[in-house]
């Protein structure tokens, strides 16, 4: 954990390293100015002693503007952008009169038009903020001012104030506890907005002030604290409250801190210590960060190059102009002399210069950035409409918050998640049981008929109706008075802390400290064994329909070391029994060995729970005898009264009683994953976006739920575990982890090679591992650190690890490895593994581990959470998401995009992300190649008009070019456009990485669209200057002069780019034919009205083209000037893109294809698609047995501390209706080879055989093996697809989730031709003919252009194999 620089070192009495390198600016939400405050002091009801040290206010405020600062600091802002410094520089040259050769609104009307279109979005954005800031300010609290509670909005809450908070309601500041409706000055609280956690913890005011609880007992109370000054510790608080002449030590446990809900508590009293951005909720809240995508940043640079060109033709013409007035202009000086300033022909040349700027300028438009912004506005609508991403449960769409990053979405490398109410519903339920061996609550075969929910009303009153459980014969067994189940359950309803609240007769509400604790109590209820109340000595059950007290002996509390909790109690017989629940892997060591069979037996129904994703208790009891607890409880007692190492005694007593135990059986718990989690996972990691899991939870529970979600699997390679305390251990274990990866690897490498010569181990490593200690899918490694670590190894060397790894490091240890001289260690392991979960994270170090990908991989990241504790992660990243959950809207709020499920990410990435970011390229692409196409015609016109800066086409064509003519066509395309179908994006992941790697728009296809638009500048300017040069009407009259040369050139230009765009358009819409076509009929249209005689009548001046339109385009050698230079232009790019095609297609080609054949080869078959897909899955979600290693499903979120609450009675509220009932009772693919070059940075290790990716190459035994590589079709044209009788189409990749971890079959062959199969490449059951069928791309080409290219059979046995790209991208 890291310590802000600006806590003194007298506030924390452990040693903590205070010289760490911190990463600066992320704690934004500090006031701007630098702080000074060593010690804050505050005393109670005196705002003006407090006001003297000027301490923060409660106002919150996240918004950028004011009505008096919004214009100038958003033009400043606005002005920033190279772009619009380079437009508005250009007005200015415009505003000169001798060097402008266009009239000023060709430039002004665009740029304000941009200007205004940006402030616009900027102050709603901006209006969003306050009110969203006026929302939380203007809540009210009860503030205790002169004697009387008062209510007061939050913003007007001052440090020092006493405020009154009631029950369910949220902590308006960070607060000192001072009394409490409850016993003893306790309180209990929710944390999610601060830690995610929703399990209830307890806060307990300092005993000499707890009973100040009446107003007027308070108003009179003037203690002082002096405590540390603001910091983001959310678990840590030092202080001393002085009060009568005596000091009392504050701690964590005495705050109430900002973002908290009051639960389970009538009401509570607290002092103000912290305000406003001084509390931890918002020192941890992170700095608000202008986001810019990679595009942005990029089409920076390439306007400062284009500018240098500019310049540079500015130069060449400006030189050509010097030398041809002194040449040849000195000639005409009698009858055409210089204009009065110009005097020399280099004084014309430096004017010529600047002219030449101004004409020359549309290269890069300003309508460019206007068409971006429409564009950006249509992408960000389209998810906010998307029916798909819309939850009818919470009547929640999907909101795109911002609409600069939706082309980012289309390249995101890392997933940030926060696990609590992200991935999980965060709502545990009693799933499967093991009792005396027999297990309980199986599932039953999907095909089958489905069970029914169990109705336990009838047979107990006390049952809790929202409890499902669908196996009768627990109940029976229960109803039959089996002794065992009865034990079992009569523990449940006995080993725990929670509490009980009857308001009425029969109405049973639990109040359990962790949601673990209430789903296993509520599943004792159900089944006939219901816990009513408590007392400090007493358990009151009533235990099938018989109430019973028991006479509580002892609690020996639960702690993160010893991983289980027991009661001793006394029954009404007298007979005194301890019972114990907790991990698997501390208890079963416990066990009498009389119970070794049965351990056996209960062990693998554990290791499938665990399996299963379940959070697993194993159960157990013991018999004591009289004199075995006497003696005991003096022993206990002697070490309860310890003056000096009292913990350790009191777990030495623990660990003497809890011995020779009798095993009743096992719990699984599931906490429910929301609804599609594991799929969602599943396909993300096809298209190789790696997820790393942050949470505020415990290791074990999250270790559970990435197993639950399958981030990870039995059949990894390893994973690793980091958990060292010190530098040097956490270096250390790094270190081994790395060497280990390395090891395994070429091992992996190694069998591969031998698979390919002579057969093929199941996995790729060697089954020999599993007896050296190391191997076995699944196996969590330990990282021992005994030995000092070598260096870590060369980044490249890692890049290429092959092989499933995953990591889990603890809080502590990221504490560590965020240190500057080691993060570059823990980079380069953390990023060689496919999953990665941090635990125990506070709010800041998820920032600080986003902060350190988005700096060493240089990928685009994305965080998602739904708490409080996520806003600084969602801020650090380059794309934050919000769930819109359980915990609040803080999240949302700071978010760029948000919904309600996890798994919508799906969709916002591969579909909306993947379009964007294609459109966005496509739209750039063609927008360079028009305006280099329209502006380099004035380059070459230069030559030949005497470098005089006269322009080629009319100044209202140059006006209209990109506003009008060309500017709707490509909006479009930038809006509309889309490569394959949203089906096909989700079911070819692999569509997805071209975006990661920055292929679409990069400095290489910027450099080809404009040597593109080069080419075609130069066939627009000399083939009619070649052709009309000699031509002459019908009547005899030379065609060669300006205005037709002009109205011939300015026709082509439309025509070509129309067609060009045409070419461009991969999906017609009616708006895209509209705005094609119908832009070229405007162009004719506003022609003829600017050349006619009616406007010239009106305005001699400024129409000097009369009649030019009518002439030349009667002319037919004009028009077969147009469509010879259209056809040299268009054909040579029809020619190219044919042959890519056909020699060196994308991906998204080969899918497009596949998919015009499958309609065309479509034949009606048996059942739907999806239907046989879930046959398939059914078969797949079967058990998944350990590879030969065992996991302990083991998680419990309980914290230490309840059982001597309990005991002590200090926690006790005993109802009225409870003291009258007190006396009777859970790949290979060339794309991986671009990815290697990619900046030295490759972020997926590649394989041998396609096993780079994540997921596995058999969904079960029936399907083909599946790879989620995207092999290329089409490496040579004549190899063909050919797909097999029996192969199955899977038409949704989503559900490759199913079964992400079912092994292959031995008999699947590991050659790389199996491992490269993708779903175009399979088809549904039922299909062609017995032969088969031959796909090519000259079939497709014959079916859209009636051409043929040859074809041959595949004559190879096996799986369908898929020929693969050979050639490099450069």
């Amino acid at each position: 954990m890291t310590v802000p620089k600006d806590i003194p070192d007298k506030w924390f009495p452990i040693v903590l390293p205070l010289k760490r390198k911190k990463q600066k600016g992320l704690n934004g939400a500090k006031s701007t100015k630098k702080r000074t405050e060593e010690e804050r002091r505050v005393r109670a009801n005196d705002r003006e002693y407090n006001e003297k040290f000027q301490y923060a206010s409660n106002c919150i405020m996240t918004s950028k503007y004011n009505i008096v600062t919004f214009l100038p600091v958003n033009l400043f802002e606005q002005f920033q952008e190279v772009a619009n410094t380079y437009f508005l520089f250009l007005l200015i040259l415009q505003l000169i009169p001798q060097i402008s050769s266009l009239s000023w609104f060709t430039t002004i009307v665009p740029l304000a038009l941009v200007l205004s279109i940006t402030a616009v979005k900027d102050a709603t954005d901006d209006y969003f903020r306050h009110k969203s800031d006026n929302q939380v300010n203007n809540r009210q609290s009860q503030v205790l001012i002169r004697g009387s509670l008062q209510n007061e909005k939050w913003m007007n809450v001052r440090v020092g104030d006493i405020i009154k908070l009631e029950n369910n309601q949220f902590v308006a500041a960070d607060l000192l506890l001072l009394s409490s409706s409850e016993p003893h000055g306790l309180c209990y609280i929710e944390t999610a907005e601060l830690d995610g956690e929703s399990n209830m913890k307890v806060r307990q005011s300092v005993s000499v002030i707890s009973a100040l609880g009446d107003p007027n007992n308070l108003a009179s109370f003037d203690g002082e604290v002096v405590c540390e000054p603001p910091n983001n510790k959310l678990d840590r608080f030092c202080g001393t409250l002085y009060w009568r002449d005596k000091k009392y030590t504050l701690t964590n446990q005495n705050m109430l801190l900002r973002g908290c809900v009051l639960r389970n508590t009538e009401a509570c009293y607290g002092l103000v210590i912290f305000a406003g951005p001084d509390t931890k909720l918002m020192q941890n809240s992170g700095r608000t960060k202008f986001k810019r995508t990679s595009i942005d940043r990029l089409m920076n640079t390439l306007v400062l190059w284009i500018f240098g060109f500019l310049v540079c033709m500015g130069v060449i013409l400006a030189v050509g102009n010097a030398v041809w007035e002194r040449e040849v202009g000195s000639l005409f000086q009698s009858y055409l002399p210089w204009d009065p300033p110009v005097d020399n022909f280099l004084f014309s040349a430096f004017l010529s210069f600047w002219s030449y700027v101004i004409i020359l300028n549309t290269v890069v438009p300003i309508s460019l950035y206007v068409s971006v912004e429409v564009i950006r506005l249509g992408h960000s609508y389209f998810i906010n409409w998307d029916q798909q991403m819309f939850c009818s449960q919470c009547n929640t769409p999907a909101e795109a918050r911002t609409t600069t990053l939706n082309e980012e979405l289309g390249q995101v490398e890392y997933i940030f998640s926060d696990k609590t109410g992200t991935l999980t519903q965060n709502i545990m339920s009693f799933n499967k049981c093991s009792i005396n061996g027999k297990t309980y609550g199986e599932g039953t075969d999907p095909l089958g008929p489905q069970p029914k929910r169990l109705d336990f009303t009838p047979f107990n009153p006390l049952a809790d109706p929202n409890f499902c459980f669908y196996d009768d014969t627990l109940l029976e067994s229960v109803k039959v008075g089996d002794t065992h189940t009865h034990k079992f359950f009569r523990l449940l309803s006995l080993c725990h802390t929670v509490m009980s609240e009857e308001k009425r007769e029969g109405e049973l509400f639990y109040k359990a400290q962790s949601p673990d604790e209430g789903a296993l109590v509520t599943a004792a209820r159900n089944f006939g064994f219901v816990f009513r109340s408590r007392t400090p000595g007493t358990i009151t059950t009533t235990e099938m329909g018989r109430p019973v007290t028991y006479t509580l002996l002892a609690i020996l509390d639960f702690n993160n070391i010893r991983k289980r909790m027991s009661v001793i109690v006394r029954n009404p017989e007298g007979r005194i029994c301890l019972y114990c629940k907790g991990a698997d892997t501390v208890l079963l060591e416990r066990l009498h060995p009389c119970n070794q069979e049965l351990m056996n037996i209960t062990s693998d129904h554990l290791n499938e729970y665990a399996a299963d994703g379940l959070r697993t208790l194993a159960l157990a009891y013991r018999d004591l005898s009289e004199d075995e607890w006497e003696a005991w409880s003096e022993s206990h007692r002697c070490a309860d009264k310890a003056a000096s190492c009292r913990e350790d005694r009191l777990a030495a007593a623990y660990e003497q009683i809890e011995q020779d135990m009798m095993l009743l059986g096992a719990t699984a718990i599931e906490d429910k994953l929301q609804e599609g989690v594991p799929e969602t996972i599943a396909v993300l990691s096809l298209a190789n976006i790696k997820i790393w899991v942050l949470t505020g939870d415990k290791q074990e529970t999250a270790v559970n739920i990435g197993y639950s979600c399958k981030m990870l699997t039995d059949d990894m390679t390893e994973v690793f575990i980091i958990s060292g305390h010190t530098v040097q251990s956490v270096r250390q274990e790094l270190g081994r982890a790395r060497e280990r990866m390395i090891d395994l690897s070429r091992t992996r490498d190694g069998e591969k090679e031998e698979g390919m010569e002579g057969g093929f181990m199941e996995n790729g490593f060697k089954e020999a591992q599993e007896g050296d200690g190391t191997g076995g899918g699944g196996k969590q490694l330990q990282c021992p650190s005994p030995s000092p670590s070598a260096p870590p190894p060369p980044s490249n060397l890692m890049d290429n690890i092959s092989g499933e790894f995953a990591l889990v490091i603890n809080g502590h240890s990221l504490a560590h490895a965020l240190e500057a001289d080691m993060e570059t260690e823990f980079v380069s392991t953390a990023c060689a593994c496919k999953a990665v979960i941090c635990c125990r994270v506070t709010p800041l170090q998820k920032a600080q581990v986003v902060e350190l990908i988005k700096k060493h991989k240089k990928a685009v990241t994305l965080a998602i959470g739904d708490g409080a504790n996520d806003v600084s992660m969602i801020k650090s990243a380059h794309i934050g998401v919000g769930i819109s959950g359980q915990e609040g809207i803080q999240a949302v709020l700071a978010s760029d995009y948000s919904f309600s499920q996890f798994r919508f990410l799906q969709r916002l990435l591969l579909v909306h992300g993947r379009w964007s970011y294609l459109r966005m390229c496509r739209f750039l692409c063609y927008f360079f190649y028009k305006n280099f196409a329209f502006t380099m015609v004035h380059f070459w016109f230069g030559f030949f008009c005497g470098f005089s800066a006269q322009t080629v086409y009319d100044q209202y064509f140059i006006t209209l070019y990109n506003i009008v003519y060309t500017s709707l066509p490509v909006l479009a395309m930038g809006i509309f456009d889309q490569d394959v179908p949203e089906q096909r994006s989700l079911e070819y992941p692999k569509l997805y990485e071209p975006g990661q790697l920055n292929l679409l728009f990069n400095k290489r296809e910027f450099f080809i669209c404009i040597a593109q638009g080069i080419y075609t500048s130069v066939v627009l300017f000399f083939v009619p200057c070649a052709i009309l040069s000699n031509a002459t009407q019908s009547t005899g009259v030379p065609l060669a002069d300006y205005q037709t040369f002009a109205v011939t050139t300015a026709t082509t230009l439309v025509i070509v780019v129309s067609v060009q765009i045409a070419l461009d358009t991969g999906f017609w819409t009616v708006i895209n034919h509209v705005f094609v076509w119908g832009s070229l009929g405007l162009y004719f249209t506003i022609m003829f009205a600017l050349h006619s005689q009616t406007l010239f009548k009106i305005f001699p001046n400024q129409f000097h083209f009369v009649g030019s339109a009518q002439i030349t385009l009667l002319q037919p050698v004009v028009w077969l000037t147009i469509a010879l230079a259209t056809a040299i232009c268009i054909v040579p790019v029809l020619a190219f893109r044919f042959l890519k095609v056909d020699l060196k297609p994308q991906l998204s080609d080969t899918v497009r294809h596949t998919q015009l054949v499958r309609q065309k080869k479509r034949k009606p078959v048996g059942r739907s698609v999806g239907g046989a897909w879930r046959g398939v899955g059914s078969v797949s979600e079967g058990r998944l047995g350990a590879r030969g290693s065992r996991r302990s499903g083991y998680a419990f979120a309980h914290q230490e501390g309840f059982g001597e609450l309990i005991t002590s009675g200090k926690n006790m509220r005993l109802s009225s209706l409870a003291l009258a009932n007190f006396a009777s009772r859970h790949s290979s693919s060339w794309i991986d080879t671009l990815r290697r070059k990619k900046n030295s940075h490759a972020h997926t290790p590649p394989s041998a055989s396609g096993e780079s990716s994540p997921a596995p190459s058999c969904v079960s035994v029936s399907v083909p093996p599946l790879s989620n590589s995207s092999s290329v079709l089409g490496g040579t044209p004549d190899i063909p697809i050919e797909e097999d009788r029996g192969a199955t189409l899977v038409q949704n990749t989503q559900t490759v989730a199913a079964s992400p971890t079912q092994t292959p079959p031995a008999s699947a062959p590991a050659s790389e031709e199996a491992a490269v199969l993708t779903p175009a490449a399979v088809r549904a059951h039922g299909g062609d003919s017995p032969g088969g069928w031959t796909v090519t791309l000259g079939t497709v080409q014959e079916a859209l252009f009636g051409w043929k290219t040859r074809t041959t059979a595949s004559n190879s046995p096996g799986p369908p194999s898929v020929a693969k790209e050979t050639s490099q991208i450069e």
